[in-house]
């Protein structure tokens, strides 16, 4: 288990990341591996590859194809499909990266629950926000909509990494917020 701030703050960079990866399945996996090539962050040694030169091209080919089929009326819902558990499995990727000081059992446990479940949340989130863009604009506003995903992923990735219990601490109000609003419309009636 982790026991050092060092730790800890990687165990949080990775949940941040994997959050980032609801917005975004690739932008936070380039970030951090443009930050672990770097030498900004530390990662397991099963992960050294995340900072590689093939990983990092492939990682931003991803990333820019990703980003602009979110453009294209149509696919922009088909990659929410494909993306939900994309973001998940990167999520949980991402989160397990960093965590460098725990036995594997722990690390995935920790990786698959954490950084997966803050993935998938903030992933669903993403999906319900396009269904009703696309509803209520006949698909107009979805690019304002794939913007601030986009934004959300690029500061979170970043945030994650420059300040990762700050990035964890608004997860947690965007995921009480989240839960607040699912619990009051459950209870208008329809």
């Amino acid at each position: 288990m982790p026991t050092d701030l060092q730790s800890i703050l990687g165990v949080l960079a990775g949940i941040g990341l994997a959050a980032a990866c609801g917005f975004r399945v690739f932008v936070p996996m380039l970030v951090a591996g443009i930050a672990v090539r770097s030498g900004a962050l530390t990662v397991s040694d099963g992960f050294l590859w995340l900072g590689s030169t093939p990983a990092l091209i492939a990682l931003a080919v991803a990333t820019v194809l990703e980003i602009g089929g979110y453009y294209l009326p149509g696919l922009d819902h088909l990659l929410d499909t494909i993306a939900t558990p994309a973001a998940v499995v990167a999520g949980t990727i991402v989160a397990a990266s960093f965590v460098t000081d725990a036995e594997p059992w722990f690390r995935w446990t920790l990786a698959a629950v954490a950084g997966g479940g803050a993935a998938a949340a903030v992933q669903t989130a993403t999906v319900v926000t396009r269904t009703a863009s696309g509803a209520l604009t006949f698909g107009l506003g979805n690019p304002v909509v794939s913007t601030a995903e986009l934004a959300g992923s690029a500061i979170g990735s970043v945030l994650a990494i420059v300040a990762p219990v700050v990035a964890v601490a608004l997860l947690v109000v965007f995921l009480v917020w989240l839960v607040r609003r699912a619990r009051r419309r459950a209870l208008v009636p329809a």
